[in-house]
């Protein structure tokens, strides 16, 4: 998505006009979930997927026509190989793709799109809503907790529905809106700037996660190491609470040079209660971190909340390996909150 803004803003900012697709529905089994985008210009360059394949060929081949005539509408594919209307896909479901026409001389859009980019080097949640109750006459806006940008929202739509339950779309005051997340405030504080960590935090950042790495070593909180990650603390693990207030929508990947490290960082982030804690480590590390935890004072259901080893059980080996499993891991706890 941060690339797919920039490239909007910057193609608009050029003259050319943009058409956005956009999965707003998904039924069965689909290549991509509703929330997928792409968008395409007249000369056939494109940014951004929806799940390759047959639906994003035949989308890519109406869009210089849509873009002539500059026109907005939904498009609904069959995913069924029996299906006559279909793609002769096997997948067997169905989804409904929003091809919506953005003007380069709409000034509107331009201060939309620039302002949608801009949100990636600012550490807020946002979210795109888009009016789609007449299809050829979109309005989107996007917003935060304190802005709203774009086209005007009924002031009674509350917070919440920002994060609609059971689907993407809502209704209020009888129309339809297509609503998703755009940018979150939520990191991942990575305790330990080894080698792991170099390999993890890169794959990290570039699946939209803000991450911050501390260590109490100079050669390791180094900056040089991170380029991605969005702050490099040199610092004591035993005061984590000086640099980071951690809060229940973060995630902490603790993996320092030694037990008593890891056991301070892990006491530490068990009190503060993140969404997800992960600690890389051997059958008997875990053992004795477990074991002095519990001397702590804190509880067999607390420990147990822990992902240790940290990771998917890939048979992972090398650092860039156990960094994609730990990944696969937050993208996991990512999708289920």
């Amino acid at each position: 998505m941060k690339k797919l803004m920039r490239s909007v803003a910057e193609w608009l900012n050029l003259g050319k006009d943009v058409l956005l697709a956009t999965i707003i529905e998904d039924f069965g089994s689909a290549p991509r979930g509703a929330g997928a985008r792409m968008a395409i210009i007249e000369d056939g360059s494109f940014v951004g997927t929806i799940g390759g394949g047959a639906v994003e060929y035949r989308v890519q081949q109406i869009a210089p026509q849509a873009l002539r005539d500059k026109k907005s509408f939904v498009l609904a594919f069959a995913l069924s190989p029996d299906d006559q209307d279909g793609l002769g896909m096997v997948c067997g479901g169905a989804v409904s793709v929003y091809l919506q026409y953005v003007s380069a001389s709409d000034e509107s859009a331009k201060e939309l799109f620039a302002f949608g980019a801009a949100l990636f080097l600012r550490n807020v949640d946002s979210w795109i809503i888009t009016d789609i109750t007449d299809e050829a006459n979109w309005h989107m806006t996007i917003v935060t907790a304190d802005e709203r940008i774009g086209s005007p929202l009924p002031e009674d739509i509350p917070h919440t529905v920002y994060i609609p339950n059971g689907g993407p779309q809502f209704e209020h005051a009888g129309k339809t809106y297509y609503v998703e997340c755009l940018t979150s405030a939520e990191k991942v504080f990575v305790f330990g700037g080894g080698h792991v960590s170099q390999e993890l935090v890169p794959l990290l950042s570039h699946i939209g996660f803000s991450c911050f790495v501390l260590d109490n070593l100079p050669e390791f909180a180094n900056r040089g190491l991170f380029p991605t990650a969005q702050g490099v603390i040199l610092g004591d693990f035993d005061n984590i609470a000086n640099f980071f207030d951690i809060t229940e929508k973060d995630y902490v990947v603790v993996m320092t040079r030694g037990h008593s490290h890891d056991l301070s960082v892990q006491a530490q982030a068990l009190r503060a209660k993140p969404r997800y804690i992960g600690v890389i480590g051997s059958k008997s590390k875990i053992a004795y971190v477990s074991q002095k935890l519990r001397e702590q004072g804190f509880s067999q259901e607390e420990i147990d909340t822990v992902h240790t080893p940290i990771g998917i059980a890939i048979k992972a080996d090398t650092p860039a390996e156990i960094a994609i499993s730990i990944a696969a891991e937050l993208i996991l706890a990512r999708a289920n909150k």
